[in-house]
């Protein structure tokens, strides 16, 4: 082989070379430099958690997971025997202070009455002879009869009888008007302590019967029949299904003006099928989510921000954790 030929073949196979990188890059420029950002959300759902206030045992799991239930329906019973005895003790402290409380009210016993009374009168009948006695003496001492002292003595006795009738008269009205009004009042409060106290734990025992708070499908089930649970612990998760929308994690240069109250159009492969979604809730997600330099400098960055929006129309079947697709800027329409 010839010198040129050789020349010729090492110049064909530089020029075939050159015209595969060529195709390759304008492969890559018309497919991978216009190929469409896609916007990915995903399908969520409003979820409560059911807890109890006291620690207790799971008797009893009324409903499995997948279960629809409304509001009112019984999910679970605890067993908590200590809150019953708590109970018992209090309701024996209440009607031992409403017992406190009737004695204070209705005063001394009609036995107690009586024998002030009686002891009233012998006083006011030794108190109306020490004065027809001091008359007599009084009179005797003016004729001469008895002395001075003698005198003396039966005015004391008048004093002395006196004071008796005044001691008797205070007894028999304190057995009388029956206790003092702040002790009626002090008995009166520890009654009413007593049944605050029955009040709370009557709302501890109710929290041994969990029910539904609104209607919704219990989603996961965490403690098993006969476990313990603690204050607060979670039994189960209600997904109120009638609240769904889709979260999208968007950023800032493919918003396209988007804000609250506009419509898009989202593309969920479940059903196959395009759903209207309306914006009710935008937020910055913040340094943590992810971000894009603008130029390999890095002049300013783009970030991304969480949207939230809902079916325009109800979806039968949409479940949460479906996934929503939206292929290249959003489409925004205004509010309708």
């Amino acid at each position: 082989m010839s010198a040129k030929s050789q020349h010729n073949n090492i110049l064909l196979a530089i020029l075939g070379f050159i015209a595969v990188v060529a195709v390759v890059a304008a492969i890559g420029y018309f497919t991978l430099d216009n190929e469409e950002d896609i916007i990915q959300g995903e399908v969520e759902v409003t979820e409560y958690r059911v807890s109890s206030k006291l620690p207790g045992r799971i008797l009893e799991l009324r409903v499995q997971e997948g279960d629809f239930v409304h509001a009112g329906d019984t999910l679970a019973i605890l067993d908590a025997p200590e809150v019953n005895a708590k109970k018992a003790q209090a309701e024996s402290a209440r009607n031992a202070a409403a017992a406190l409380n009737e004695m204070a009210d209705n005063g001394a016993r009609e036995e107690t009455i009586r024998a002030a009374y009686e002891l009233l009168q012998q006083a006011k009948a030794a108190n109306d002879i020490a004065n027809k006695t001091f008359l007599r003496i009084s009179n005797l001492y003016k004729e001469g009869v008895v002395t001075a002292q003698r005198r003396d003595e039966a005015q004391a006795a008048v004093q002395a009888t006196d004071a008796q009738v005044k001691a008797a008269q205070s007894q028999y009205d304190m057995a009388r008007n029956g206790s003092r009004q702040e002790e009626k009042k002090a008995t009166a409060a520890k009654v009413a302590q007593a049944r605050g106290a029955i009040q709370e734990l009557n709302t501890y025992i109710r929290e041994t019967i969990q029910t539904a708070q609104m209607d919704g499908e219990v989603s996961e089930i965490f403690p098993q029949v006969g476990e313990l649970v603690g204050t607060g612990s979670p039994i189960m998760n209600i997904a109120v299904i009638s609240d769904m929308w889709g979260t999208f994690n968007v950023r800032e240069d493919m918003l396209n003006g988007l804000k609250i109250g506009d419509e898009f159009t989202a593309f969920c492969p479940a059903f196959k099928k395009e759903i209207r979604m309306k914006v009710f809730a935008m937020k910055d997600m913040g340094s943590y989510s992810v971000w894009k330099a603008t130029k390999s400098t890095g002049q300013y960055d783009l970030k991304t921000f969480e949207v939230k929006a809902r079916p325009v129309t109800k979806i039968e079947g949409l479940r949460p954790g479906m996934s929503l697709v939206v292929k290249g800027i959003l489409e925004v329409r205004g509010k309708r």
